[in-house]
């Protein structure tokens, strides 16, 4: 869990198990997040999108941001809803019509379809959305897309400790993972009082130690 929601490196990881007298590798924390982490992030996303489709989907905020691996410039698209959920990440070569569309219809085959999507204005989101027929619901403006933006920082700031991805398979593997671990500890604390928080918080923890024991 620390691997995947700290910014910390592997052998981060392994002197912090070292400090609580668990004497491991790196690589066993490599290991560990490989194995486990793609199993825990499809258990939590499952409960959250069986929660999510009982409402309505009001907004969704699509991005895109680059990534460099080995040199070559990637694409990281993002949907998130208008409560800061990461619904849906996923990696291309490109950013033209075709990677928009596969993008939208992966992102609604999993979430159903929004009231209103929230783009920037690169033109191969209008082109998408002309296919699948959602132009009327498309909103493209100065700052309404900064929920989006805003969400790409947490995989930043994971980005710089793991010094960039070496293949695009595992920065795919990875931001999966990393958005469901995110949503489930994200609880919004500026939102609540520290007693609301702090309940919130042992919940979470409450939750993933049952999935870990699962």
């Amino acid at each position: 869990m620390m691997y995947v929601r700290f910014p910390l490196s592997l052998r981060n990881i392994e002197d912090l198990l070292q400090e609580r007298g668990i004497d491991i590798s790196h690589e066993t924390v490599r290991f560990w997040w490989n194995r486990f982490g793609p199993l825990f992030a499809a258990e939590i996303r499952r409960k959250r999108v069986s929660q999510m489709r009982a409402y309505s989907n009001w907004k969704w905020h699509l991005d895109e941001v680059f990534v460099k691996i080995n040199g070559e410039t990637h694409y990281l698209w993002r949907t998130v809803d208008h409560e800061g959920e990461v619904l849906e990440s996923f990696v291309t070569k490109r950013r033209d019509r075709k990677a928009a569309l596969k993008f939208l219809r992966k992102t609604m085959k999993r979430h159903g379809r929004a009231h209103v999507f929230v783009t920037d204005k690169l033109r191969s989101y209008g082109a998408a959305m002309k296919v699948i027929g959602n132009v009327d619901k498309q909103e493209t403006g100065r700052w309404q897309n900064n929920r989006a933006e805003n969400s790409h920082q947490p995989f930043r700031r994971r980005e710089r400790a793991m010094l960039r991805f070496r293949r695009m398979r595992t920065l795919q593997k990875f931001v999966a993972v990393h958005a469901s671990v995110h949503n489930h500890f994200n609880q919004e604390r500026h939102l609540y009082s520290r007693s609301i928080f702090k309940l919130n918080r042992a919940a979470a923890l409450a939750e993933w130690r049952g999935l870990c024991a699962a």
